[in-house]
């Protein structure tokens, strides 16, 4: 019984794992969701469960919602904001909802992170794994009507993002935090796939006299010479563009600017002169990933 149930598990697990990945935007808070899953399904058993499918996706849909108010920053509407101001989905015009559900992937968890735990369960669930309303409306606590509504809310702030080029800022802080995770892990590989291949590390010329060199061109040169640093580094718009700061003591002593070219660093200019650091408008950025374990 246990091994024929772990089958017809198996057989929703990638799904399951894609819908939690979606949600959560972390691979193993999306397994951990996944896991609790199926733990709920071992205790309860399938004899009463008529679509398991359906019933495994709300079950993670639940877990993950706990996971995103668990770690929420701001408060959701309340209930009567939702029942009362229901419209109608801006049209619903369905080859922009295929658009829009196409664009969110990794570049776009800054933008999904500004949305309610609701908003982003909704919005997730019905644009890109095609819930009903009437499915996800148990799991959010709302009528299918306030579903709809939360799943509108997220396409607007969506499509803001886009309009004001907050889309492009997050896809910039992908790439900007792919790459200090492989560069402090001195993951070469993962470095080397992040870089174009003529790619252009410059550095001024204090940067060079603390050590930098004044150009590398190639994708492989700049890996080699990059993997293993940057670990003091912090996420940092730098003159509005995603980018690193290294800072001693609260004050900016190398700024790392970015040319970001199809999901792909193309240049990096190591800013070290006090005189330019102090000209550049420099503002840290939140959501840091965790440094690495290893040494």
């Amino acid at each position: 019984m246990d091994i024929w149930l772990a089958e017809r598990f198996e057989q929703h697990r990638d799904r399951l794992r894609a819908v939690a990945h979606r949600m959560l935007g972390s691979p193993s808070e999306a397994e951990d969701a996944v896991q609790e899953a199926w733990l709920r399904l071992s205790r309860t058993g399938d004899e009463a469960i008529d679509n398991l499918g359906g019933w495994l996706t709300t079950v993670v849909g639940r877990v993950c919602l706990d996971m995103l108010r668990s770690r929420a920053s701001r408060r959701e509407q309340p209930l009567e904001d939702d029942e009362r101001h229901i419209d109608v989905d801006d049209a619903e015009d369905p080859e922009e909802q295929v658009m829009l559900a196409d664009a969110v992937g990794p570049a776009l968890l800054a933008v999904l992170d500004t949305l309610t735990p609701r908003e982003r369960l909704a919005f997730v669930l019905h644009d890109l794994f095609e819930v009903p309303f009437e499915e996800i409306a148990p799991i959010v606590e709302r009528s299918p009507a306030a579903a709809r509504q939360l799943a509108s809310r997220a396409r607007r702030r969506i499509r803001g993002a886009s309009a004001t080029g907050e889309l492009d800022r997050a896809r910039q802080r992908a790439v900007v935090d792919a790459f200090l995770a492989a560069s402090r892990s001195g993951n070469f590989e993962a470095l080397l796939a992040l870089l174009d291949p003529d790619v252009v590390l410059r550095a001024d010329a204090t940067a060079v006299r603390m050590g930098a060199a004044r150009e590398v061109q190639g994708a492989a040169a700049v890996a080699e010479t990059l993997a293993g640093r940057a670990r003091a580094a912090r996420p940092a718009l730098v003159d509005g563009a995603v980018g690193l700061v290294w800072s001693v003591r609260g004050a900016p002593r190398v700024a790392f600017a970015f040319t970001i070219a199809e999901e792909r660093v193309s240049a990096i200019e190591l800013i070290a002169d006090p005189a330019r650091l102090a000209a550049l408008d420099l503002s840290p950025m939140e959501r840091e990933p965790a440094p690495p374990t290893s040494a």
